[in-house]
């Protein structure tokens, strides 16, 4: 297994403890004029610290809202105090993956305790009246980033507003709970909540990084509440001259340890031709199921039976950029 080297340096979020709102980590700021309320979002997993570099800097910097409200947030602090470098999956997160477990049920179920659900539970006042969210992840392999836009056409709608990274993702989740960006409104068409989860790069890289300033400073300016001349001007990056929008047929999960991939896969590739074999599992092969068909975020570093190694994608759009909007390529 490929092991990344730590190129970054992770942020002392311990200053941020006591937050602003009675929910620790978690700041609000309202400025008084009407307008959204949007959150910034990190350490979902504890192993996963750009975004937690991006929410430190941006508290540290004062950053207020000119319109609406924002909140900034480190959700798995618990996880996040457990990395090491000798082993660092292990603090992805404490007793079960933080998330899984965003239905009202679960969160309802006070007689069900971990350390996820805790955290959750204390957080969900605030998430309750956000409209907007931007999820910052990271990824186990070293991938070109994508956003995970969930299921819904709002959400492929607000991706490609966004512009950055250059695919967005359709995908319906994961059978072994909810996630934060599909929780409530937000994973409702009827709902005019929406959410975004953005996948930044390897999580130790450093490109990691920049993909999640660039995505943030797009995403508050997209909502409006604060002006580019309050963000760093580096922040911004130069937008892709062309958005993919790929939706998730169908996962391939392992039946044992015996799986393996026909190459070095490390997300995105696309197959020209259905019947191509991409791997083997318990010896048969597994092969694509149509033309142009893209993998998502190929793994095996989690592999176990029952675990999705990959999930398979069928291009939907394709968008280019010309030059200061975007436009559905012909």
């Amino acid at each position: 297994m490929n092991s990344y080297p730590i190129e970054i340096d992770f942020p002392d979020i311990a200053p941020h403890a006591p937050g602003n709102t009675g929910i620790p980590y978690l700041y609000t700021f309202d400025s008084g004029v009407a307008g959204p309320h949007v959150m910034i979002n990190a350490l979902t997993h504890g192993n996963e610290v750009c975004g937690a570099i991006v929410v430190d800097e941006l508290v540290r910097a004062r950053l207020r809202p000119r319109r609406g409200k924002l909140t900034l947030s480190f959700a798995n602090v618990a996880a996040y105090a457990r990395f090491d470098p000798a082993a660092p999956d292990r603090a992805r997160f404490v007793d079960q993956d933080f998330n899984r477990v965003w239905t009202a049920a679960k969160l309802d179920d006070v007689a069900t305790r971990s350390a996820e659900l805790d955290r959750a539970r204390a957080m969900r006042p605030a998430i309750d009246t956000v409209d907007l969210l931007l999820d910052l992840h990271s990824m186990h392999e070293k991938s070109s980033p994508l956003i995970v836009a969930g299921p819904l056409r709002k959400g492929a709608e607000l991706a490609v507003s966004l512009g950055t990274p250059a695919t967005a993702i359709l995908d319906e989740g994961h059978p072994e709970g909810r996630r934060m960006r599909d929780y409530e409104g937000f994973g409702d068409e009827a709902s005019p909540k929406s959410a975004l989860l953005i996948e930044c790069g390897q999580h130790w890289e450093k490109g990691a990084v920049t993909v999640a300033r660039d995505s943030t400073a797009r995403f508050l300016l997209l909502a409006g509440i604060v002006d580019e001349s309050d963000l760093p001007a580096e922040w911004l990056r130069p937008l892709p001259e062309e958005m993919r929008v790929v939706r998730v047929t169908e996962p391939v999960v392992a039946k044992s340890m015996d799986f393996r991939f026909a190459a070095p896969y490390t997300g995105l590739e696309v197959f020209e031709k259905a019947g191509t074999v991409i791997g083997w599992s318990d010896g048969q092969a597994v092969t694509t199921p149509y033309d142009d068909c893209v993998l998502v975020m190929p793994s095996l570093r989690q592999l176990r039976p029952g675990v999705t190694v990959v999930r398979l994608g069928r291009i939907e759009q394709r968008i280019a950029r010309s030059p200061d909007k975007w436009q559905q390529a012909t």
